[in-house]
């Protein structure tokens, strides 16, 4: 076999395909037959980006977490590279759905989300290691979601960026400094390693 098959394989990637695609299918449907606007809710929207990013945390880390610190590899490129395929999944499929009767949008939006989301993975991946790197967007997501913030504030916007309007600047700077915050830390550092069992 190939190196990028194994590779793919021992991220479980095809996995988490399955799981965001199927993930993504489900929610379209359900919007697109209970919901009488063709424009999914906001609150829809942040999920459905959540939910592939997600997904493909625990793509983040290999079987053996010690061994991508040994390899002789150049991890530092395949880890950024992992994490901009996955952000371009993430976003086509949600992008996909703004040319159906169930728009999940706008597109400004499910970039942000996607490119943040995908970056606190990633920090969780570097800190609490790939199993639990899927807590740390759900941690900050769900919140901004449960206690949405609509005032002036920028703390406030700053604070639940994944669920405010598209154009704010606030939400942007946030989602941006922690993608690449997050990404660099997981490229340089890679997944934290699990105790032995």
């Amino acid at each position: 076999m190939r190196y990028p098959v194994l590779y793919l394989r021992s991220r479980r990637v095809p996995t988490a395909l399955i799981a965001a695609a199927g993930g993504t299918l489900l929610m379209w449907s359900t919007v697109a037959a209970f919901s009488e606007s063709p424009d999914a809710d906001v609150t829809m929207v942040v999920l459905l980006v959540l939910l592939p990013a997600a997904s493909s945390a625990h793509t983040l880390g290999g079987p053996d977490d010690a061994l991508e610190r040994t390899g002789s590899r150049r991890w530092p490129p395949l880890r950024a590279a992992h994490l901009l395929t996955a952000f371009a999944v993430i976003v086509g499929l949600v992008s996909a759905t703004l040319l159906t009767g169930a728009r999940f949008g706008p597109a400004a939006m499910v970039v942000r989300d996607a490119a943040g989301l995908l970056g606190l993975a990633a920090l969780g991946a570097a800190v609490l290691g790939a199993a639990r790197s899927w807590f740390l967007p759900l941690a900050w997501t769900l919140p901004a979601l449960v206690f949405p913030f609509a005032g002036d504030s920028v703390v406030g916007r700053v604070l639940t960026w994944p669920s405010q309007p598209a154009d704010s600047r606030a939400a942007a700077v946030t989602a941006v400094v922690v993608a690449v915050v997050g990404a660099a830390v997981y490229a340089v550092r890679g997944p934290a390693l699990r105790d032995a069992a």
